[in-house]
């Protein structure tokens, strides 16, 4: 009996000791500043460059809100959590975080008073950022950003679920400690654009896949994982490494810059979250940072076993959209009927405006979800220098079935030499009940 309550008593300190950890406030860089020296005009501007390479206004603001006012509904398995209000009002907000305040929350995901935040805050990526850079988004959240009370939503998690503490044994398994390393093997352009996509940029976050904790399998160049490729939230993010098929393999450094300046080039137009980072972000990036990363994306090399065969183009799908052929191939008179006008019987589409199918990431992929997402709900409205686009994918939930879905995406899928594959009904019906239509309204998230 004394043995076992020792066991018990020391299972308990055990318990407490972790829960102790998991609660702590660690260290920060910036324990020992004062924050007395004046701001100046040009570490705000620094800092408003910062959060957009960050993209901290598409999470943390919504087309109804003030800027930066949190309110964002974010699944999870579990259940909901909700962006959190970023403006410096006092109460509602951050505005009595000090610099090492927020340096905890934004690098290592831990609030001044010891909580945990979920690592839907890319706080994995967001370690790899320079102090100078932390310091210059801080002035900016500061002195460039409006106050604004608004109190923040509880999760939706169910408890003992939502306890927090534990993320901290999370962070020690699933994250990598330390600031961004230049390569001295790599020239300056390189070690930039590694330093955007790693760290502000997180592009990790949605094209890379995750583990069975939900966390992302690779955080650098380290690992061949990185950017190759995932399924999150209804969409494929298309590997980011010279894939073939399903990545940057056939595009060249320059088609990159654009797709990021400009939201499209002649492979692609933005689609699914990716339309929220570019109309808040990658337009508002310097062109040499976008060089940078081009260049470092460029460098990733793909994996062959993982793409398969290249793809070659195979002009014979237009023989089976021919008036005499279509109505006995499966899928084919859907796709003439709703598809053809603006994407071609070629499947080439219209240059960079509409996008091609014909060797699209989506049509190559092996998870149709985009394909099946883009059909069922239409794209969001890409806005360049405020300027709205004249074309978007319509959504076709009303027009179409589920079955007739199936059928057109499963010839879009086989045809022009795609290696897709087909599509069911079920896995349209499946999206069909967790997603909803992209809004046609011209949206787009002020920070100021």
């Amino acid at each position: 009996m004394k043995k076992f309550l020792i066991v018990i008593l020391a299972l308990i300190i055990i318990a407490l000791l972790m829960v102790w950890h998991g609660t702590r406030v660690p260290s920060s860089a910036f324990d020992n500043s004062k924050n007395e020296n004046p701001v100046s005009d040009a570490l705000i501007h620094q800092g408003e460059y910062v959060a957009r390479a960050a993209d901290c206004v598409a999470c943390h603001s919504t087309p109804e809100s003030e800027p930066f006012a949190g309110g964002l509904e974010m699944a999870t398995p579990l259940g909901s959590i909700f962006a959190t209000n970023i403006t410096p009002d006092k109460t509602t907000g951050i505005g009595r975080y000090s610099l090492a305040d927020f340096e905890r929350a934004v690098r290592q995901g831990v609030t001044p008073d010891g909580k945990r935040l979920y690592p839907a805050m890319p706080y994995p990526s967001y370690e790899k950022m320079t102090d100078a850079d932390i310091e210059a988004l801080y002035a900016y959240f500061m002195h460039g950003v409006e106050p604004v009370i608004q109190e923040n939503k509880d999760s939706t998690i169910p408890w003992p679920m939502n306890m927090r503490w534990p993320l901290a044994y999370w962070n020690v398994l699933f994250t990598e400690d330390g600031v961004y390393q230049p390569d001295s093997s790599k020239d300056e352009r390189w070690n930039r654009g590694a330093y955007l996509v790693q760290g502000a940029g997180h592009c990790g976050s949605c094209h890379t896949e995750r583990g069975f904790a939900m966390q992302e399998k690779a955080l650098s160049d380290a690992s061949d994982k990185y950017l190759s490729g995932a399924t999150l939230d209804g969409w494929y993010a298309p590997s980011l490494r010279d894939d073939h098929n399903t990545g940057l393999g056939r595009w060249s450094e320059e088609d990159i810059a654009q797709f990021l300046k400009e939201g499209r080039n002649e492979h692609a137009v933005v689609y699914g979250s990716m339309t929220d980072a570019y109309n808040n972000s990658t337009q508002f990036l310097s062109d040499e940072d976008l060089k940078a990363i081009a260049h470092y994306l460029k460098s990733l090399p793909g994996d062959p076993q993982r793409d398969g065969a290249p793809w070659s183009y195979d002009a014979t799908t237009a023989d089976k959209l021919a008036v005499n052929n279509r109505a006995s191939v499966a899928g084919a008179q859907i796709y003439y009927d709703h598809c053809s006008a603006c994407h071609g019987n070629d499947g080439l589409g219209k240059g960079k405006w509409i996008p091609p199918l014909a060797g699209s990431a989506s049509s190559l992929a092996p998870t149709p979800v985009s394909s099946i997402n883009a059909t069922l709900n239409g794209s969001g409205r890409v806005v360049t220098a405020g300027v709205p686009d004249s074309y978007r994918m319509p959504p076709y939930r009303k027009q179409l079935k589920d079955e007739e879905i199936a059928e057109v995406l499963s010839f879009i899928r086989t045809a022009w030499g795609n290696t897709g594959g087909t599509v069911t009904a079920e896995e349209v019906a499946h999206l069909r009940a967790d997603t909803d239509p992209a809004s046609s309204d011209v949206i787009v998230l002020q920070m100021r």
